[in-house]
């Protein structure tokens, strides 16, 4: 029971005819689920957003998906509405074997702050508390899938291994949504805290 599974968001609108669709990120699931089967402890994460949420272009007039504006958190990228609570998009991949899970992680659902990391919100200080609920079931090793490489995924890597957690990230179950370059940067940031890429 020292080792988890962390699969990051394969939600329908990150998926193919998704609001912000991930290219290929359907591919991802028949990889997931077998290894949502190979591990006891498995968790998923949800992004989970009230409508108007401060992180969606149409929520700033005059603004277009993909820019960055400053939040009182720092940069944030504004998103296509996306994963709106209680709506098709928000739910999981239909064919996403997500009920072996003990626990979902739904972030993003305060309006004024936006969430990528499963550990903490983008204020880089507000916990989600699945730190704690790892450490209470004596987990120490965590490997991550899903969607998207880098952005969700990474960062939650990279809030995991500042929490301690020895880290995986299995690139051929994540995909990449790859915005001026992040994949790359955020490989090279994952590299230097001491993640290890599989």
């Amino acid at each position: 029971m020292s080792e988890a599974l962390i699969v990051i968001d394969v939600q329908n609108d990150f998926c193919p005819g998704g609001a912000l669709a991930v290219a290929g990120g359907d591919e991802i699931v028949p990889v997931v689920n077998r290894m949502i089967e190979a591990f006891d402890t498995v968790v998923l994460t949800q992004d989970w957003h009230p409508a108007g949420h401060s992180s969606f272009a149409s929520t700033h007039p005059g603004r277009n998906p993909f820019e960055t504006i400053e939040m009182p958190y720092g940069p944030q990228t504004l998103w296509p509405d996306h994963c709106v609570q209680g709506t098709p998009g928000a739910l999981f991949h239909r064919d996403l074997v997500w009920n072996r899970g003990q626990i979902v992680i739904r972030k993003g659902f305060r309006a004024a702050i936006d969430s990528y990391s499963a550990f903490r919100e983008n204020d880089h200080e507000t916990p989600t508390g699945l730190a704690g609920y790892l450490r209470e079931r004596g987990i120490a090793r965590l490997t991550l899938a899903g969607l998207a490489t880098d952005y969700c995924v990474a960062f939650s890597a990279l809030d995991a291994r500042t929490e301690g957690f020895d880290v995986t990230v299995r690139l051929d179950a994540c995909r990449a949504i790859d915005l001026g370059g992040s994949l790359a940067t955020m490989l090279e940031r994952m590299r230097e805290a001491g993640v290890t890429l599989a």
